[in-house]
């Protein structure tokens, strides 16, 4: 393999994570509040099919990144409202919202499965973007690339450097001192809830404006489980959030190399490869309980009584 195959398969390894980034890290915030939202999937899917509509219609990309994060924000609002305000089970809300969001996806997105995008370009950066290796490997990519990298380091601030952030991690492991100290519990959750949606909207916007760009039925593909996957694999740290989302990113795009290659497996196997590694991950994680108590939020999935208050 000469450097040119190689600098093309990191660089797709980059552009295949971006989804997963945006996802994993705004299901991190959720998860550090307390709360369990297993409807990334749903609100993905949505983000993207909106998104979507919004460029084909206007053609303004920022416009339609903008629309994807509001509909998310949406989805999520719906599962704030019955986990929050009703105290309904948020695993089963969760399950719930993505099986919703594929099918109203799947039937408002019926008119655009045959419209193609001029999606998302490249920034080219003078002189750095020609600049043999680094050029392509740092200075080749379109403007959401660059935001999941701005998202995380945000992100990281936020949650360790900043006083809100430390009001939101307190509400994820105690929400009840939380409470003593004067902190709206159920405010904080909603926000973090609404932007974690929104963040997986952004992840699903860029699926369908810029990775590929149109739009497919399910084009998500499992990506939202993959990014809550993550969240645990990285121990609820931004970090290897980051470096999980790259590593599955580069799953993905060995299967296509594999194939190009001759190597004879099954096409179907390669397929399931990121999800196989999914399960590996969780079922090593799983077997160190010690671990998920220690860096999980104490509170995780518990739902904040209104009597509390």
């Amino acid at each position: 393999m000469d450097m040119n195959t190689l600098v093309l398969i990191l660089a797709a390894t980059v552009a295949a994570a971006v989804p997963l980034i945006f996802a994993a890290l705004g299901e991190l915030v959720v998860e550090k509040s307390g709360v369990l939202n297993l409807g990334v999937e749903g609100m993905m899917v949505v983000g993207a099919i909106f998104a979507f509509m919004a460029a084909a219609e206007t053609g303004q990309l920022w416009l339609a990144i903008l629309v994807g994060a509001v509909a998310g924000a949406g989805m999520a609002a719906i599962f704030g409202f019955i986990t929050l305000s009703l105290m309904a089970n948020q695993v089963a809300t969760g399950l719930a919202l993505t099986i919703f969001g594929i099918g109203l996806s799947a039937f408002i997105g019926q008119g655009y499965t045959s419209v193609a995008l001029d999606g998302l370009k490249e920034i080219s950066i003078p002189v750095l973007s020609s600049l043999p290796v680094v050029g392509k490997l740092l200075f080749s990519y379109n403007i959401l690339v660059y935001l999941a990298i701005i998202a995380f380091v945000g992100i990281w601030w936020f949650l360790y450097k900043s006083r809100s952030g430390l009001i939101l991690r307190a509400v994820g492991e105690s929400p009840s001192s939380a409470h003593a100290l004067g902190y709206r519990v159920i405010r904080i959750r909603y926000l973090a809830v609404l932007f974690g949606g929104a963040m997986a909207g952004i992840g699903g916007a860029y699926l369908s404006i810029a990775y590929t760009p149109l739009w497919a039925e399910g084009m998500t593909a499992g990506r939202g489980w993959i990014a809550l996957a993550l969240v645990v694999f990285a121990t609820w740290r931004p970090g290897r959030v980051l470096i999980g989302a790259l590593l599955f990113g580069g799953v993905t795009i060995a299967q296509f190399h594999v194939q190009g290659l001759g190597v004879e497996i099954p096409s179907q196997f390669l397929s399931m490869l990121p999800y196989l590694a999914t399960i590996i991950v969780l079922v090593l994680i799983s077997r160190d309980a010690g671990v998920i108590r220690l860096n999980a939020p104490a509170s995780l999935g518990q739902p904040w009584h209104n009597e509390l208050h």
